[in-house]
Order: C-alpha cells, then structure tokens, then sequence
C-alpha cells in the first residue's frame, strides 16, 4: 500500500488490566520456523534487490500442531556486509496496513549507514493478502470510511452505527473462516518472532509507525531479549482496558490538535485556496458548512457514499489532516460545497483491497479487546463528544463493528510495562491527527526507564523522515546506526 492508502484505513485503529499471562506457553510452544527460501518478488516498482519468502506460523498459537497460514516477506540485504548488524523489521500501520513494498521505498530514504547495518524486511500480516488473507464478503457500501467509523446521524443518534455493526459483524462471521477469529495484535507479535527466527536473527530491531507502534510495543513485551533496538513512530496510547477503543476516542484530540494549523493555513493571504480572513473564521464555517449538508446534501455521482453530506465533509477533514500536503483537498471540499457543487471523486484502491483491509481491520479492532455492546453506554459518550468536540462530531466515542460481536476476545490484551532491556527509541510529533502526543506520552509513561521519546515540533502524521526535521531524524538515525540515543527525552523545535 501506498502512503495515501494506509492513510485512508489507518483510523481504522483504535480487556483486561492484567499482565498477558499467556503470553510464555504460546509463544513458548511454537516450534522453530524453516530457513526462508528466497526468490523474486511479484508487483511493479520494486527495487531490483528486493528479494520475497514466505513463512509458516501456526493460525492458533494454542494448538501449534493444528492448521498453518503463510506470512509473505520480503528483504533487501545490507548493503555493506562488513558492516551488517542484523534485521530491521518495518512494521505497517493499520491495522490493514503491510510493508512488503517498504523495503524499496520508504526503507530507501534510510540513510545509508542505516542501510549498511541491515537487512530491510518488510512484511504483510497475517489476514492480509498476498499472506493467508481473509475477506468478509461487505456489502460495497459498508466499505464506505463513513460506515467503518462510527460516525452518528446528524441528530447524534447511534442507532444507525449498531445496526451497521450487526450488517458486518455478521457478514465477517459468516464469511471470514476461523482465521478472522485469530487476527491479533499478539499474535502478529508472535508471527514476527517467527519470522525473526526463520530468518536466523537471535535479536532482531524495528522500526514501527502508526498503529505499528503498538505492535512493536507488545513484540518487546512478548519476547524483551530479543529485541535490539526498537524504533516506534507516531505513539498509539497502550492502555490495555481499552486499546483500539482509546485510539478512536483519541481522534477528538487529534483533530483539536491539528485543525488551527489548516485555519491558520486556509485563512493566509496570498493563499489561492483561502476560505476566510481569519483562523476563527475557517473553523466556524466549516461547522456551518457540515451542518448545512447534513440538512440538505449534494448529489456525488460515483462515489461512495454518492451524496456529500456533513458526514462525508468530516471523513474528509479528518483524512486530509493526516498531512498538511493534502490540506488543499480538504480546502477544494469547501469551497466547492459552499457552491453547491462537488470535487471530483477521491481515488480508491480495488474494491478486493478494500475487502481484504477492512475484514484484517475489523478482526484486530475487535480481538484485541472487548467492547461494549449497550447503544446506550455509546449514546450518552456521543452526547458529551458533540459538545466538547464539535469538529468530530461524536463519532470517535461511537460504536464500532465490534459492539456486535457475537464472541468475546480470546484472550486479554498486553500490558505494556518497563521491564526489560532499555533500547526503545520513542519519537513523535507535538500535532498528529491520528495518534496524538498526549496518547504518545502514556505509552513513553508505560515504557519508563525502558525508552527515550524525541519530540518534534512538526504537524502530520508519521515523524521520522517525513517532515525535515534534523534534529529528530539524526536522533533516531544515529540510534539505528549506533545504538545511541539521547541522554534523556529530548524536544526538537
């Protein structure tokens, strides 16, 4: 996936307060993978280096014996072998998201004494094609951003939200086999030490984005000694009660965070796509503007849902903060509505992609954690969002497909803790839509002595290598190299 479509389903993201305690026998019971036999990669665009393997894992980790699903992988060797260290994994966000292309692309803005000390491996989790994948079979419509998140009608009723997660709860029971059932965070986690092993690695490092970070939290939880040096970018708050619960609730944060940045930006003289003389101005527009369609919505022919109301006009802000790059979409949105026509119809990947990231979605949204299934326990926390949090209009403290969960999770998410080697390097921006840094700051809480968070002074989502902060990227580049970090948390401005 590109990054514009890992944005478009990584706010797909967002049990028990107790340490895993099944983590050793499950993990401990796994066997040892067989040595990765390496070949060419399918697909367009890769380097010409970028070779692909598979490996097997078992789909239960409590009966290790039973049925086998297949992790793709892939890799670009070190490219100075005498100054090889080991493995750099590079965890997708997501959920839904994969890395088998990373290697090629993002990994090759590395700088190259990063890519002399390792080997580049990317990979696609389990339920995510061209792995074993999964599929739900939804209904076209029910891939709509505005039906996956549980955006309320425009009176803040729920109603709609429970009856859509009962459509597609029961559509991923019926249609998902037994794998979407199997479909963790934990067990990602358990897959990645498998691949670690197959790939001959006693210790093996990171570097996880987004919803990655989370995964590369629980891996070093699961398994600390081995572990080498762990990179986690744009922080997902850990809190094990409520896990993707949290990072929804979070994109109320999120968007406080980052929509004066776009006013300031849609309120600038000189600005050819200018919406109002003043930041107060964008904001209290765009709140009429929202309220405006969700009385009287435009036709959108071809697209999905094929009507811009106020739901779609917030499912678009809220996608096109991620980056302040794709401000002048959001802007277009605008200034179109207001008109009374529309912009052309956002790009989307294949309808099997979509399939396949949102069946991946809903199994790890809903695994990780238990979530309730009272409408009314949503209805009353949509009321208070509304009124604290009107840009987001209640939606993230709605319910989710998860609320129609015939079956509970199978185990209790992972308490992340300090315990451990001390080799993770946090590093986050001050304004992120999606994993905003007060979620970041419980995670580096959680950490303790076991991490260093960098801090930047940037907006967007994803810190490292994204933004030209120097400061930030030499301080994770030169702990990738080196294994040094800074001597305590450090602010770049």
């Amino acid at each position: 996936m590109d990054k514009k479509q890992i944005r478009r389903h990584a706010t797909l993201a967002a049990a028990s307060a107790v340490l895993f305690s099944l983590a050793v026998p499950l993990t401990a019971s796994a066997g040892t993978p067989e040595p990765l036999k390496w070949s060419d990669c399918r697909g367009t665009g890769l380097d010409p280096r970028q070779q692909c393997a598979t490996v097997k894992v078992p789909m239960d980790y409590s009966d290790p014996a039973g049925r086998t699903i297949e992790i793709a992988v892939s890799r670009i060797k070190s490219e100075k072998p005498s100054a090889r260290r080991g493995a750099l994994l590079l965890i997708p966000g997501g959920p839904g998201g994969d890395s088998l292309a990373d290697p090629s692309g993002k990994g090759q803005k590395l700088p190259q004494k990063v890519r002399d000390t390792y080997d580049l491996i990317g990979f696609a989790p389990r339920g995510m094609a061209p792995s074993t994948s999964v599929d739900c079979k939804l209904d076209p419509a029910d891939l709509s951003m505005t039906r996956l998140l549980p955006w309320p009608a425009p009176d803040g009723s729920v109603a709609r939200n429970m009856a859509t997660a009962r459509r597609i709860t029961a559509a991923c029971d019926r249609n998902g086999g037994e794998l979407i059932r199997h479909i963790s965070t934990a067990n990602e986690a358990r897959d990645l030490d498998r691949v670690r092993a197959a790939l001959g690695e006693s210790r093996i490092s990171a570097w996880g984005v987004s919803y990655g970070t989370y995964v590369g939290a629980v891996y070093r939880e699961l398994f600390p000694h081995r572990t080498d040096r762990i990179v986690l970018d744009s922080n997902d708050d850990p809190d094990p009660t409520r896990v993707t619960r949290g990072w929804l609730a979070a994109f109320e944060r999120g968007v406080e965070d980052n929509f004066p940045v776009f006013a300031a930006w849609a309120s600038r003289p000189g600005n050819p796509y200018r919406l109002a003389s003043t930041p107060a101005e964008v904001r209290s527009g765009f709140l009429r503007l929202a309220a405006r369609l969700d009385r009287d919505p435009l036709p959108w022919p071809g697209a999905t849902p094929d009507r811009l109301d106020g739901t779609a006009l917030r499912q678009t802000m809220l996608t096109n903060l991620y980056d302040p790059d794709d401000y002048p979409v959001l802007a277009r949105t605008i200034l179109a509505a207001r008109a009374g026509t529309v912009p052309p119809v956002p790009e989307s990947p294949p309808e099997s992609v979509l399939q396949n990231v949102a069946a991946v979605s809903v199994g790890t949204v809903c695994n990780d954690v238990d979530w309730p299934e009272s409408p009314g326990a949503y209805q009353r926390g949509v009321h208070e969002s509304r009124v604290k949090y009107p840009l987001t209009a209640g939606m993230p403290r709605g319910p989710m497909v998860c609320a129609a969960l015939p079956y509970e999770p199978a185990e209790p998410a992972v308490r992340i803790t300090g315990r451990g080697p001390s080799n993770v390097l946090l590093v986050q921006n001050e304004r992120d839509v999606a994993t905003p840094l007060s979620g970041a700051l419980k995670l580096r809480e959680a950490l303790g002595d076991r991490a260093v968070m960098v801090t930047v002074d940037s907006t967007g989502h994803q810190a490292y290598l994204s933004n030209g902060n120097a400061c930030g990227d030499r301080a994770v580049s030169r702990f990738l190299a080196t294994g040094k970090r800074p001597g305590s948390d450090l602010h770049c401005g």
